[in-house]
């Protein structure tokens, strides 16, 4: 374990008196055991377990707190893990994700109510926090990949995510993932070698990530932009407004929520024209998995749905040169249309897909799984279910109220529901 006083560097290095105290009421506010938490899944960064519940267990002594200086503020931490510190000295690249938790957690918290409000307003403010983490480039060309899939795969998927980002870093694209390990850490890891190769010294591998599943999912070494969105749809908002086209790896049921997401938003009659590339890709011995995604989609979404993605299999490099080619399509779009390359402003999104759902009893019990819906609300709620089994299995918050009421349970047309299975 490890005491040190830690400096900011990039992130809250210059600020008013004002927003130092209100930096300061984090240390007693409601914000003081959700800032620690995170913080500490930071400090553990590159620690072999993934379990939250384990990591606050075993640095059940761990605190931080946010103290005033002559040009700032600064933390002190107590009983830091000693995997963050080398030589006496934090990590750099911790030390700026350590600053992004307190920029995005405590020194956004003001904002809180506002993104409750409607759909234009919660855009706004997804805007303004991206842009507050500087994660928005203007006068940059589109090149940011979104990479989505599972944590939990096996070396050989990990190594095909890991040659699929290097395909993408040889034709100049940067990488964007949930931040964590697997299928979100392999992408970034086979770019960076490419990058190197192409002498890129401006290389972006931005992690976007949200307070009830950071500390399952702590963000990768590779990272060198962490942004935190406050829950899970400002997250999946943030990938798709910032991100120019998406590859999904094989994954579990996050990934599903994050497939029904995207789909449900592309299927929305006002982004039938709009370009976003889309591939599924995996390992041949992955080709199951992606047939029973497939299979899925079509019979709970129909075919139209069918139409907004690709599926290659065992080809890295087909994978890059269809993003590539993307990102010149989505360039022309957004010129034609004069819209921003940093963020898509045009992109439909119902206030369905943006409003934060709570996964409990009995919003689980409600959900509308029938099909005398819009198709693309049909994608909305089973989303929602997706998004309660990720609550009930990961969250803490949603791992107690199983403990306490038994399982989640869902209702509605067998053959939208029986698939799930």
């Amino acid at each position: 374990m490890v005491d040190a006083i830690i400096t900011p560097k990039g992130n809250l290095d210059i600020l008013s008196k004002r927003e130092i105290a209100s930096l300061q009421d984090s240390n007693t506010n409601d914000y003081t055991e959700l800032f620690r938490n995170c913080a500490l899944a930071v400090l553990s960064t590159g620690a072999d377990s993934d379990d939250g519940h384990e990591l606050l267990a075993r640095h059940a002594s761990f605190t931080i707190e946010v103290i005033s200086a002559a040009r700032g503020v600064k933390l002190k931490v107590c009983n830091a893990p000693q995997n963050a510190f080398v030589g006496g000295r934090i990590i750099e690249g911790i030390r700026s994700h350590l600053f992004a938790v307190l920029r995005d957690i405590v020194f956004l918290q003001g904002q809180s109510e506002i993104w409750r409000d409607n759909g234009e307003s919660i855009t706004d403010m997804v805007f303004k926090t991206l842009r507050h983490a500087k994660a928005l480039k203007p006068r940059k060309k589109p090149n940011l990949i979104v990479c989505w899939g599972g944590h939990s795969i096996n070396k050989v998927e990990y190594d095909y995510t890991k040659e699929v980002g290097y395909r993408l870093g040889l034709r100049s694209l940067n990488i964007c993932t949930g931040c964590g390990i697997g299928a979100m850490k392999g992408p970034m890891k086979g770019a960076a070698i490419a990058h190197a190769k192409q002498r890129m010294i401006d290389a972006r591998y931005i992690g976007i990530t949200e307070p009830g599943i950071i500390g399952a999912e702590a963000p990768n070494p590779i990272v060198n932009e962490l942004v935190i969105m406050p829950d899970i749809e400002k997250r999946l908002e943030a990938f798709v407004r910032c991100g120019h086209g998406v590859i999904v790896f094989p994954g579990g049921v996050g990934t599903a929520e994050e497939i029904l997401y995207l789909l449900g938003i592309l299927l929305h009659p006002d982004n039938a024209d709009l370009p976003f590339p889309v591939v599924f890709t995996g390992r041949q011995e992955n080709a199951e998995y992606f047939e029973m995604i497939d299979k899925f989609i079509r019979n709970a979404l129909g075919d139209e749905a069918e139409r907004k993605y690709e599926i290659i299999i065992d080809d890295p490099v087909r994978v890059a040169q269809t993003m590539k080619t993307g990102m010149k399509e989505v360039e022309t779009f957004r010129r034609a249309m004069q819209d921003a390359y940093y963020f898509n402003w045009m992109l439909k999104i119902d206030p369905v897909f943006q409003l934060p759902f709570e996964p409990d009893h009995e919003n689980m019990l409600a959900l509308e799984l029938h099909r005398d819906q819009p198709v693309h609300l049909i994608a909305a709620n089973l989303r929602k279910a997706f998004s309660g089994i990720v609550a009930g299995n990961v969250k803490e918050g949603g791992i107690r109220k199983v403990q306490e009421k038994g399982p989640f349970e869902i209702a509605g047309d067998p053959t939208l529901i029986r698939p799930l299975e």
